[in-house]
């Protein structure tokens, strides 16, 4: 048995070696190169563009401005299609947009023999534009009286979900209640993946091809034949290995845009290729969020009833739309259960640059909204914010309403205990009590909460395809994605043992192509090792059957009484071995009366979802006078189900936790008050690096997820939800300051312990 062990992973030669091939490393030398020309104001209206001096640049071969576009939008989200257009993605997004909704949006490419002549082409394009009033705050924005970005959205509003249980108006009446409130904001950021947006784009064999860094090639496929308003089956999307994407990927980018810059140029190849500023300015980002939180408390700590309020700032266009924000509000009754909620969540065009997809999808800012609110309370009622989260934390048994999911143990308050003993917990709180002086240390908790895929939102389905060589290994194809996260290595684990194989019998192909692999929905949502499991153990139990069926025919013993152990035909009574399968493929094959090629796909459609829970721990060290804080230890604890393979679940969890540094510390997009990003590169944008880390420790809770074909469940995105509230509420232990903005930088901290008196009192004392 192979699931649960620590395996190589099965690209690891490839990559340290150099022989994985990314998109860049197909092009061919021929290639036409396009580079975009972005829009210079937030918002306005493209009035015309001169091209005439761009166009005698010596290589160029064509320039195409929004005016030679089709007309027509269509969406970008990386979701689930569905057949109700009333459930359909916001169709709001053109290839190039001659109304300008952010600084950086597209409005005109050329495409010429190299790099050079069209950055030389791009400098002498002249535009002229009609400014209209910009707006860069989501709660501003849906203020009656402020210009529409979209003519179709009132109040620049995207979508707006509310949340109402029980009696909220009767509840907040009930005597000697304790009020708690509080305002608290997220950031816009960036995923900061290693390979940046790439297209290359061709006509072949009456297709266009298109291969790409995506993690999600079948909707591509889909929204390029929405975006040239072509059949979807004249479109063929190819995704080699990819250099990572925690969901900026999980959008259609420039696909559709190259796909169509092929067809203008007789179907030459052609590379579409983002700079990292372009990817900073140009892809996605995380929403910032504001959030306001009302808890009504009894005296014994227990919620009466509770109110939110959740801003989400999208940027110009919609992308994944209010999915996201929703996704925030629906957590709040679910970690805390509360009969009595009334909730409301708003997503909100602004002109920024577009939100979508990234890692933890809303939960990182629920969490540190809602976990930092946690530790307001307790401290407003004199309790230790741990011991009040062993209290009135989701218990064991509870079921969600809507998506069914069972919290079938009681996780949190294991992972809690966990992560309290490694951190020697009570030990700590004694010993910095009442401390003084410049510096201080504090210890901080924060929970989360996570579903395993989007069911029942969306369609979740999986298909698969095994393939018996003649040597006995199989081929394996799937459409969920390995983007750098180990899935190829847990599906092959999965393989193997619902087979019955050898580990190195199993060869999964990583790269996509959408005319040949099985579909599937790709890598978001934490999805895919869940719900490949189903397909997988499915596809495998018809290959089996073919397997053992041509067993019988070979040896004359009944099939229940074979079984595939190692890649060998065995007899389960005494385990007589009677051929290996390689014997078997070939015989089977090459048998002149019924030669047969035995083969197995099939689609499984996954009705079921899993609830995955965990917690960190942090302790640092506040230096008051320079606002600087330093993570002296942190600790995630999860429970993920069982896990497929130890060792990479544990680098996933570290990947999570770094991500989480950088949220808590120091990442944050910049803008100036005309829309214009200001740090859109890796020297200015500060990401978490090795100094500011320090060791990582992960511990896991191997409670086996009921639902699940291998008994696992999400872990891709949790690791990244809970590092920063923990980091944030170890300050609060500190300092005594509850910080309600991150980044936790120099420039937020500095003036409220200003505030508070902490730095005079600091000076008195020395």
């Amino acid at each position: 048995m192979y699931v649960g062990k620590n395996v190589n992973r099965v690209d690891a030669y490839d990559k340290v070696t150099g022989r994985a091939r990314y998109t860049e490393d197909l092009i061919v030398s021929n290639a036409y190169t396009a580079k975009i020309l972005h829009s210079t104001i937030a918002h306005g209206k493209v009035i015309s563009i001169d091209t005439t001096e761009a166009e005698k640049v010596e290589g160029v071969i064509k320039i195409i401005t929004c005016f030679d576009v089709p007309k027509h939008g269509f969406p970008t989200a990386g979701h689930p299609w569905s057949t109700d257009p009333s459930n359909q993605d916001k169709a709001d997004r053109r290839l190039l947009n001659e109304h300008v909704r952010y600084y950086g949006d597209d409005i005109a490419v050329v495409i010429a023999k190299d790099e050079i002549a069209c950055k030389q082409a791009l400098e002498l394009i002249v535009v002229e534009y009609e400014e209209y009033e910009t707006i860069f705050d989501p709660v501003e924005s849906l203020k009656e009286g402020k210009i529409q970005i979209h003519e179709d959205s009132p109040n620049n509003i995207i979508g707006h979900s509310k949340n109402i249980r029980g009696n909220f108006a009767e509840a907040i009446k009930e005597d000697g209640l304790i009020v708690v409130e509080g305002w608290y904001e997220t950031p816009i950021v960036q995923h900061c993946h290693i390979e940046n947006h790439i297209a290359y784009a061709y006509e072949e064999a009456g297709k266009i091809v298109v291969i790409a860094s995506t993690q999600i090639p079948h909707i591509v496929r889909r929204i390029c034949g929405q975006a040239l308003d072509i059949p979807w089956g004249k479109v063929r999307i190819i995704k080699p290995y990819i250099g990572g994407g925690f969901g900026n990927k999980q959008d259609a980018l420039y696909e559709p845009l190259c796909a169509f810059l092929t067809t203008q140029v007789g179907g030459h190849p052609v590379k579409l290729e983002s700079s990292r500023e372009e990817t900073f300015v140009s892809s996605r980002t995380r929403h910032s969020m504001k959030f306001h939180i009302v808890s009504y408390i009894r005296e014994d700590g227990s919620f009466a009833a509770r109110k939110i309020e959740i801003y989400s700032g999208n940027g110009g266009y919609a992308s994944h739309g209010h999915s996201v924000a929703g996704k925030c509000l629906g957590c709040f009754h679910q970690l805390y259960p509360c009969e009595n909620i009334e909730g409301d969540a708003y997503t909100v065009y602004t002109n920024l640059p577009v939100a979508g997809a990234m890692r933890g999808y809303g939960i990182p800012q629920a969490m540190f909204a809602g976990e930092s609110h946690i530790d307001d309370i307790a401290k407003v009622l004199g309790r230790d914010p741990l011991e009040y989260r062993l209290q009135t934390i989701m218990p064991k048994g509870y079921e969600d309403g809507f998506s069914k999911n069972v919290n079938y143990e009681d996780s949190f308050r294991e992972c809690l205990k966990v992560g309290m003993e490694a951190i020697d917990y009570n030990k700590k709180v004694e010993e910095y009590k009442n401390q003084s002086g410049n510096i201080r240390r504090g210890i901080g908790t924060a929970v989360f909460w996570y579903n395993t895929g989007v069911y029942p939102i969306s369609l979740e389905s999986s298909s698969c395809r095994m393939v018996l060589n003649q040597d006995g290994s199989i081929q394996v194809q799937l459409g969920e994605t390995e983007i750098g996260q180990g899935a190829d290595t847990a599906f092959s684990q999965m393989t193997a043992d619902a087979v019955g194989l050898r580990l190195k019998d199993v060869h999964i192909i990583s790269t996509q192509d959408t005319d040949v692999t099985p579909f599937g929905l790709g890598a978001y949502a934490s999805r895919q090792t869940y719900m490949a499991s189903f397909a997988i153990t499915k596809t495998a139990k018809i290959l089996r059957d073919k397997i053992i069926e041509r067993a019988y025919q070979l040896t004359n013993v009944t099939p229940h009484n074979l079984n595939i152990v190692g890649g060998k035909i065995i007899r389960k009574t005494d385990g007589k071995e009677f051929m290996t399968l390689g014997e078997l493929a070939t015989r089977t094959l090459y048998r002149p009366e019924d030669s047969e090629y035995i083969t197995a796909e099939s689609t499984y459609t996954i009705k079921n979802n899993a609830y995955s829970f965990g917690c960190s721990f942090a302790e640092v060290e506040v230096d008051i006078s320079l606002g600087k804080v330093k993570i002296l230890r942190l600790i995630n604890v999860h429970d993920c189900g069982n896990l497929i393979n130890p060792r990479l679940a544990e680098a996933q969890v570290h990947g999570g936790m770094s991500m989480a540094i950088g949220f808590a510390l120091s990442e944050e997009l910049k803008f100036n008050e005309k829309g214009r990003i200001l740090n859109n590169n890796l020297l200015d944008y500060k990401l978490s690096t090795t100094m500011d880390h320090p060791e990582l420790e992960v511990y896991f809770i191997e409670n086996p997820e009921p639902t699940s074909p291998f008994k696992t469940k999400s872990l891709g995105e949790p690791p990244t939800c809970s590092p920063a509230p923990a980091i944030r509420n170890a300050v609060l232990n500190a300092t005594g300051i509850g910080v309600n903005q991150c980044p936790l930088t120099p420039h937020v901290l500095y003036p409220l312990f200003k505030e508070a008196g902490l730095i005079d009192n600091q000076l008195e004392v020395e």
